[in-house]
């Protein structure tokens, strides 16, 4: 910790290193929840964790000692606003994510920065004991369950995202669509491009060609639609371990939206090795049997996987094809040549 200093200037000193805007905003809300550091003797200490979030220490004195700064776009930040304060204690978990304490938004309107409790380094991808992962895959299936049907659905799928078949059906369509504009852009692509956008399409064709049977086995074995997290990569969950037992948060809702337990399920399985997978399947399916839910046989839950994967796939392809054809990025060849290496790379989440 360095010597005592004023929270201002020193925030402000660390943040415009880095260009971030919003900094006299998050300031005042800042010394709203600790106060004036010239005040108080408090000392400060910033570290980036990754793009656009920040841990801030700060001590001696009574309360946390320290808070996570997050920047986000206003719509991004309203969602995982509407998690913490409505969505989420709805169902009675409005404790299972991290407590929002303030937010801040940037005068001119384009971005916003909400100030987290810091709930430590115990996320899974640090600490992936068996025990800590059954404990937050029973929280993944109580969301999963407590949520399925509930009323303020339709304001989840609002907000955020419709993650069921129309997501499979729109995304393939729209990266379709942009890979075959690919040849009328401005920038033209190099025949490496090309080839490799030839081959995505010869992927993606099939896909969209197969949506009449991946619609009939959503329909007979995806269960009701859900609050999904959206984005449950072992990173995203903390696993507190209480005396003889656990706490689990759940953290960045960024992509939360409505659709079946696979989307979450999925990605979830997909950060675990293949010989991990079954106990882990095994565990979600005990946990959800407790409320009477029955999940379908490893081949329909293949389908149902595989499905939520090639949607993601397929948006990353639109998202890169568009800004290829709006702006010529030059990281566009890279990320389409990436992603046929995950259409290659890909192999049914588990054994039938």
């Amino acid at each position: 910790m360095s010597p005592a200093v004023n929270i201002g200037s020193e925030l402000r000193h660390a943040l415009e290193n880095g260009a971030e805007p919003g900094i006299a905003e998050l300031i005042d809300a800042l010394q709203g929840l600790i106060g004036r550091a010239d005040e108080v003797g408090l000392t400060i200490g910033l570290t980036q964790l990754k793009r656009r979030v920040y841990r801030l220490e700060f001590g001696p004195g009574p309360g946390p000692r320290s808070l996570i700064l997050k920047r986000s776009e206003p719509a991004i930040a309203q969602l995982n606003r509407l998690v913490a304060e409505r969505w989420l204690p709805a169902i009675g978990l409005g404790d299972r994510c991290a407590p929002l304490l303030a937010t801040a938004a940037e005068r001119q309107g384009r971005w916003v920065w909400q100030i987290y409790e810091d709930l430590g380094d115990e996320i899974l991808e640090r600490c992936p004991e068996r025990s800590r992962v059954e404990s937050a895959v029973e929280l993944v299936a109580e969301l999963h369950t407590r949520a399925a049907g509930h009323l303020l659905l339709p304001e989840v799928r609002h907000h955020g995202k419709d993650l069921g078949l129309s997501f499979f059906m729109s995304n393939v369509a729209d990266a379709i669509r942009g890979l075959e504009a690919l040849p009328r852009a401005a920038h033209q692509p190099s025949a490496k491009t090309m080839a490799i956008r030839d081959r995505l399409l010869d992927r993606l064709y099939p896909a969209l060609t197969d949506a009449p049977r991946r619609a009939q086995v959503l329909k007979e074995a995806g269960g009701p639609d859900t609050l999904l997290h959206g984005d449950l990569w072992r990173e995203n969950a903390f696993v507190t371990v209480i005396g003889n037992g656990a706490r689990v948060r759940l953290i960045d809702w960024d992509h939360v939206g409505v659709g079946p337990f696979s989307y979450d399920l999925s990605t979830f399985l997909m950060r675990f090795s293949p010989a991990e997978r079954p106990w882990i399947l095994s565990r979600y399916r005990q946990a959800v049997a407790l409320v009477g839910w029955r999940l379908p046989a490893e081949r329909e839950l293949n389908v149902l996987f595989e499905t939520a994967e090639y949607a993601r796939f397929a948006n990353r392809v639109a998202w890169a094809a568009m800004a290829f054809l709006q702006e010529g990025a030059e990281w566009v060849p890279a990320e389409l040549a990436e992603i046929e290496r995950w259409f290659e790379g890909w192999r049914p989440l588990l054994a039938e």
